[in-house]
């Protein structure tokens, strides 16, 4: 083919059918339908309000109770609480007069300084088996005072202590009574305690007493038998203990528990 012989131009075929076209966009279509929806739910919302705002107020219908008379004057005067009515009156007294009295015919503990007397917080805590966590403890949760009784009753062989403790604390910012008395019964129910749940003391609220199963033995030495009571009464919990050389009979413990509750 020479130089001079024209080039035929090349041509596309055409499909046959019509034309394709690109998918179209339908996000705008939707969105407008949609707003329209809302619209319409706001115009219907608006004109049911127009319609209750246009209508005259409906009187409510009476009450079923009948007016309040107001009192005229002054109340009365409230009558003076009398010294059992007024817990303040037992709780600011002497502690030591609320403590039950010991036995006829029992004895001061030896070394002590007799029936009821106020007991330290340094002794109080050294009660404890570790005597410098709990006067830090009872320090710092506003230990107030403590009052005891101690007696011993019984001869040799037979001899029986028994330990009455009135522990107050001041609850002015937060009620430690309460958490010290649940502390204490918490772990009673032990075997290194009293390895039983005891039983409630009737009138208390959470008071209990515990006979221990198990006596204390060493060797050289008799059995040690031990109970133990606690309760509380507003800022002041009762503790009181029983030693003594011969199994204790629960209904000692109990009436000692039930006489000193009804004092407080």
């Amino acid at each position: 083919m020479s130089q001079d012989t024209p080039v035929q131009e090349q041509v596309a075929p055409v499909p046959d059918g019509p034309p394709v076209r690109p998918p179209r966009r339908r996000g705008r279509t939707t969105l407008l339908i949609a707003c329209a929806a809302v619209l319409g739910v706001l115009a219907g919302a608006g004109a049911g309000y127009q319609i209750q705002y246009d209508r005259p107020e409906t009187p409510l219908p009476p009450l079923a109770q009948h007016k309040l008379v107001q009192p005229k004057g002054a109340a009365p005067a409230a009558k003076p609480l009398t010294a059992a009515e007024d817990t303040l009156v037992t709780y600011d007294g002497d502690l030591r007069k609320l403590l039950v009295k010991k036995p006829k015919g029992a004895k001061d503990l030896d070394g002590t300084s007799g029936h009821n007397h106020w007991l330290s917080l340094y002794d109080y805590a050294d009660s404890f088996d570790e005597p410098d966590h709990m006067f830090g403890e009872l320090n710092g949760n506003d230990f107030r005072r403590a009052a005891v009784s101690m007696w011993r009753t019984g001869g040799y062989a037979t001899t029986s202590t028994t330990e009455v403790r009135l522990v107050q604390f001041r609850d002015e910012t937060d009620t430690y009574t309460d958490d010290m008395f649940d502390g204490q019964r918490s772990y009673m129910a032990g075997k290194k305690f009293a390895g039983n749940t005891g039983s409630a003391i009737p009138g208390s609220f959470g008071g209990r007493m515990w006979v221990y199963s198990k006596p204390w033995t060493k060797a050289g030495y008799l059995p040690l038998y031990t109970a133990r009571a606690l309760a509380r009464k507003g800022t002041v919990m009762m503790d009181i203990w029983v030693y003594s050389e011969r199994p204790i009979k629960k209904s000692t413990i109990m009436s000692l528990a039930e006489r000193q509750w009804e004092r407080l």
